[in-house]
């Protein structure tokens, strides 16, 4: 991407920070032509190897503020010794707010414990006590919220929208609420009521608009690492990647796509063979999927009916999402055979990449870009 337009990538993700409607403009400069992918000539900070954890299940302990405590309090004037009560109210504890937030991508950043501020007690003359402030947590779209037996709570699918996990406890009353026309010196208060406690579940509902597929060695996290600034750990030997990692791939037109990585299955993972169902539960939540096999094994073509099998028999509807074959290692002499057999037996798209020499990467994010839009067509923006 030349100068001119880098500078005007940054100055519309200013826009989206400070929530301004983007310039309609910038929206037709690129409607009449396919995006193109912007691949990452130079990585952000080093290119060390970096492990990164994605969570898309945490529990959570939410504690309430406790409400301040009511207060006995009688003036004195100068004039008039016995002037009455003048007791304040104890604040209202704080709540545990949970809020979408469109920066946010993962539940890893959410602590396992969480209590809002207390509210501060009432004092004499009066005063009430200041109310505990609410403690906000940002988590991503689609959050679901579930009780500790697994009841359904709510869902957050629209940004800004919010969930009160846990309400602080109420103020107490101070000597003054109990004043009455026969009762004109109260002495007693109300103490502040304990804010709720709630044990959480959390789980997001998408985890990636596209998922990586294939058993160990494929090459996904190679792949990742080709088309987006994530740096999970590569190595020749299998399973790597133990957890599920997230990158973004960034269009001309200023849309990103994001791609997750899925730790390698096995035969009988439907059947928590190797290291579990766990992460098929992971592909469940992409939109479209994309097959990584090894060119260089000795049947690519039937690691590809291993995996669908495993979909398949893990759940049905997996089978039914769009999805293409990407061949990897198409470097290696023995590949090129290999793709041409795949290509004979299949009729879905395949394309053929080298994660490591980039080859054939642009061709196969052009495709990942339409295959997202059509199954999440984007918004209009509001002119």
């Amino acid at each position: 991407m030349v100068l001119g337009q880098r500078m005007t990538y940054c100055v519309l993700r200013l826009y989206v920070k400070l929530g301004l409607n983007i310039p309609a403009r910038a929206v037709r400069r690129h409607a009449s032509k396919v995006a193109q992918p912007i691949l990452n000539a130079k990585p952000k900070g080093s290119d060390k190897e970096e492990p990164s954890y994605f969570v898309d299940w945490h529990a959570c302990v939410v504690n309430g503020g406790k409400g301040g405590d009511g207060v006995i309090s009688f003036a004195s004037t100068r004039h008039k010794q016995f002037a009455g009560p003048d007791g304040g109210n104890g604040g209202s504890g704080g709540h545990v707010v949970f809020q979408v937030s469109q920066n946010v991508k993962s539940l890893t950043k959410i602590p396992g414990q969480v209590s809002a501020k207390d509210g501060r007690n009432g004092a004499k003359r009066n005063f009430q006590g200041k109310s505990g402030q609410h403690t906000f947590i940002p988590v991503p779209i689609g959050t679901v919220f579930r009780s500790e037996d697994g009841e359904l709570l709510t869902c957050l699918d629209d940004p800004g929208d919010y969930y009160i996990g846990a309400h602080g406890g109420k103020g107490g009353r101070g000597n003054t609420a109990f004043a009455t026309s026969t009762y004109v010196a109260p002495k007693i208060a109300e103490n502040g009521a304990k804010g709720e406690k709630n044990s959480i579940q959390l789980e997001m509902r998408i985890m990636a608009d596209a998922g990586l597929v294939g058993f160990p060695n494929a090459g996904k996290s190679s792949l990742l690492r080709a088309i987006s600034r994530a740096r999970p750990l590569t190595s020749e030997q299998a399973f790597t990647t133990r957890s599920a990692h997230v990158g973004m791939v960034q269009y001309d037109d200023y849309e990103q796509v994001s791609v997750a990585d899925i730790p390698g299955l096995v035969k009988g993972s439907h059947e928590s063979e190797g290291l579990g169902i766990s992460f098929l539960r992971h592909i469940m939540k992409c939109t479209c999927l994309l097959h990584v096999l090894d060119l260089s094994s000795d049947d690519p073509w039937q690691q590809y009916q291993d995996l669908r099998h495993e979909l398949e028999q893990y759940n049905a509807e997996l089978i039914t999402r769009p999805h293409v074959i990407v061949g990897n290692k198409i470097d290696l002499s023995i590949s090129v055979t290999n793709l041409k057999i795949i290509q004979a037996k299949s009729d879905i798209p395949v394309f053929a990449i080298s994660a490591t020499e980039k080859t054939g990467i642009t061709e196969l994010l052009v495709h990942l870009r339409k295959m997202y839009d059509t199954v999440k067509p984007r918004q209009e923006v509001d002119q």
